[in-house]
Parts: structure tokens; sequence; C-alpha cells
């Protein structure tokens, strides 16, 4: 195996070893995935001011998110199926987060469960949380989330309807595959992975089934989940969640900055810039492109967070200069955890530290906390 020196070479890897419905899961947008590359793409006509003869002595890439100490202001992403790019995925993944000192959030759409989670990890986790029909299911997701001492919910508002993913249609995605003859071919030439998978029992969505009514086996999965995403979820139904929740809530899927202004109005902790990796409407802003109007519309009133397209530690400072106090990295560590496993996580988070590093010292600055729109040539 070459040196694995970037967020790429651990993309190459994971296209090897995922079986294909599962790493273009991962690796996909919605309809012409213009909006997915654009979220890759409008890094780069970003650029940095370089600086020299700078004292860059004990630098330090530590800061805080939502008041929690971070060693980098950069946190795992709620991200589905997360258990089928790598056996026990969440879990593994959490634990690599907490090692590193970054916060992990566990999606809803999770292959392992809340307990799954907590019982792997010794620190808080933050969940996600998709508010869908039955009610009563989500009453139970938030009180689990609260019984795992959960130290913040993130509330994803961009899912009320679930945005066209060509592949995923294409490949006939399930959790578990369908043991139809190219899938069995498929995951038969990526021994690894089907190793991994046969020595766990967590193979489907856990906070799902036995949780939710009528939801005990992957056929009535399948129909109840058709019909769970909540077209009716409104501005209104952020306060009685909060109430619910009664902790710190962070509200992800902002694109626009009148719905910032909107979500200053809940008394939300912070705010997510996100076009949910491009995976809803296509045609949509970058989230980078997004992030500065947005954060100079809501000033200090709310944190301000962001995700989609970074895959390199420069993309990290490029979104704080703009604005952002913290940011989300998702298919960055699915890559890693598909290529290696949890020490692949860990290596993508080494990779971003080390390029945020460097970078910072380039830049003629010792702390990460002291990035702003003047290391940026405009």
């Amino acid at each position: 195996m070459s040196q694995i020196l970037t967020i790429a070479d651990l993309k190459d890897l994971a296209r090897r070893r995922v079986p294909k419905m599962f790493f273009d899961y991962a690796d996909s947008g919605a309809w012409t995935e213009s909006t997915y590359r654009a979220n890759e793409e409008d890094f780069q006509k970003i650029k940095f001011r370089q600086r020299v003869l700078v004292d860059m002595d004990n630098r330090s890439l530590a800061s805080t998110m939502i008041g929690e100490k971070v060693s980098m202001p950069v946190a795992l992403a709620p991200t589905g199926m997360t258990g089928m790019q790598h056996a026990d995925g969440e879990m593994l993944a959490a634990q690599a987060a907490q090692e590193f000192g970054v916060p992990f959030t566990l999606s809803t759409m999770s292959i392992c469960s809340i307990e799954d989670v907590a019982s792997a990890t010794t620190k808080p986790f933050w969940f996600q949380l998709y508010v869908l029909r039955d009610k009563d299911f989500v009453f139970n997701l938030i009180d689990r989330a609260k019984a795992a001492k959960c130290s913040a919910l993130v509330l994803t508002l961009d899912l009320q309807i679930l945005g066209q993913r060509h592949k995923d249609i294409r490949n006939g995605l399930s959790a578990p595959p369908r043991l139809t003859l190219k899938n069995i071919v498929d995951m038969a030439i990526r021994p690894r992975w089907c190793a991994a998978m046969a020595g766990t029992k967590r193979r489907t969505f856990r906070n799902i089934v036995g949780h939710a009514k009528g939801v005990g086996d992957m056929a009535s999965l399948a129909s109840w989940t058709s019909e769970q995403f909540d077209p009716h979820l409104s501005w209104n139904d952020v306060a009685w969640i909060k109430e619910r929740w009664g902790g710190k809530l962070i509200l992800k899927g902002i694109l626009d900055k009148e719905d910032a202004l909107m979500a200053v109005k809940t008394g939300a902790d912070a705010i997510i810039v996100s076009n949910h990796g491009g995976r809803q409407l296509d045609g949509a802003s970058s989230s980078i492109m997004a992030l500065e109007e947005i954060a100079d519309a809501v000033g200090d009133t709310i944190e301000v967070h962001m995700d989609g397209g970074i895959r390199s530690g420069q993309d990290v400072l490029k979104a704080l200069c703009l604005g952002a106090k913290g940011t989300y990295i998702g298919r960055p560590f699915l890559y890693g955890l598909g290529a290696l496993g949890k020490e692949g996580v860990t290596k993508a988070l080494e990779i971003i530290r080390k390029e945020m590093d460097i970078t910072l010292a380039l830049c003629g600055k010792r702390l990460v906390t002291d990035m702003g729109k003047d290391q940026l040539r405009r």
C-alpha cells in the first residue's frame, strides 16, 4: 500500500475496499451532482495571503464549538449508514473522534444505535435528529439521546422530502444489501469488508428497528421509512423540540441569510451552513459560497458552523476566515473508515490537522482563532 498523505488517498483506498452501493452512497449527490462538485471546487477559488518573517512558534489549533473545548474546530458530521462503510462504523468513528478531541455526531439513520455508541465511548457525543411523522418515535429518540448524555442535539432542517440520488436508485441501496447475484459478486471481491461485517450483528438501522411501532424487520422498515419524512416540518416545530431536549441545540441545513435570521429567533445555540453535502437541492449554492453572507447577517447573535466540501485542512481554515466558528467533515472520515476502519478515521483527522498547522504558520498566525478575512486574497 502506497503512502497515505491526503484525503484523496483515503478515498481511493475506500473505493477498492467498500462495496459499490455503499461507497456510492457516501460519494454522490442529487441529480447531476453539480452542487456536490461545487462544494469542493469553490474552495479552490479562495486564496490565502502568505506572510513571511513572522514568529510562528507555539502554534495552537485548539478552539471551542458551542462552548466545548476541541483540539481543532472540526467535528465529524452526521452521516447515514456509516456502519456499512465498515462494521460497527459509528462506534469506531466515535472512539477515534473522542481520542482526537473533536466532536462526533451520530445520525438518526445510523447502523449502530445511540446506545451502541454510548457503550463504546466515555465522553458525550452529539446526536442528529430527523423529525419524522411518527412523533412518538421522535419523542423517544430525543429521550434516548438525553439518557445517553449526548451534549448537543443537531436538528436537520433540509430533509422534509428526500432528494433524488440516482446512484442509490440504480444500485438498489439497502442495509443490509439484498442478496442479488450482482451484490454477492461485489461483496465477494472485498473479503476484508465481508469478514468484518460477518463479525457484527449491527447491519441495519438500529435506532429504528425495535423502537418504531410495527418495525421489526427489513420489510417493515423499508415501508415505514418511505412514509416517514415529514413535509409539514416548520419553524414552529423548533420550539417543542428545544423544550423536549432541554440542552444545546444546533440547526443544520441553513443556506440563506433570511433562514439564518429566522434561526436566531429560535434561541438555538448554533447554525450549520450546509446543503446536505449536495444531496438535496441540486443547483443550490455551495456551502462555502453561502457562508460569508450568512455569517455577516447574524454577527455574534448565534454561533455559525459550516459543513460541505471540506477535503483538507486548508478548506477548514478558509471556512474559519469567512466566519465559521467550527466545521464538519463527513466524506473525509467515511473514506478513512472504509479504507482502514478506526485507524483510517484517525488518519483523516491527522491529515487535516497537519495541513491546518502548516498553513496557519505560512499565513503568519500562531492561533487558529486569529484567522479572519484579512488572511484571504480577495
